[in-house]
């Protein structure tokens, strides 16, 4: 047997292998432009529970604000944009999604799993943002 390998059995937690094999998701919503500043901030922070309470870890949130949209969506020409950056094994993708379409306040959304030279270019744009943050506060000083 030339160039043969046999895989032993596993006999551990597979549960636990999948924790150390994560991937990093990157998901965007749109929310309703008639929304209240306190309806926003709900709005975030269900879905950011979902995410924590199944045990994700959020890497990164942006809030984007109110925004133009390319199209219309709903006769709506405007829309509060908000990202959160987060590993997860996969499983909870689908969860997350469906709650996005029951939600009656998200109009949009977009869920993407990031390759590494994505999350290395994320990483640099944060460390590129804070550093230009510092350099503005050191100069209004």
């Amino acid at each position: 047997m030339k160039n043969s390998y046999i895989c032993p059995p596993f006999y551990g937690d597979y549960k636990q292998l999948n924790k150390s094999m994560l991937k990093q998701y990157e998901t965007v919503f749109i929310m309703n432009p008639v929304l209240s500043q306190e309806q926003v901030s709900e709005t975030v922070d269900k879905f950011r529970k979902i995410l924590t309470d199944n045990g994700t870890e959020i890497v990164h949130e942006n809030n984007w604000g109110l925004k133009k949209l390319a199209y219309p969506i709903q006769k709506k020409n405007t829309g509060f944009y908000y990202l959160i950056e987060f590993k997860d094994d996969g499983e909870l993708i689908n969860k997350l999604e469906i709650e996005y379409k029951r939600d009656e306040r998200v109009m949009r959304f977009l869920t993407v799993a990031l390759d590494r030279h994505a999350i290395i270019y994320n990483d640099k744009k944060r460390k590129n943002a804070s550093i230009k943050k510092k350099e503005e506060t050191v100069t209004q000083s």
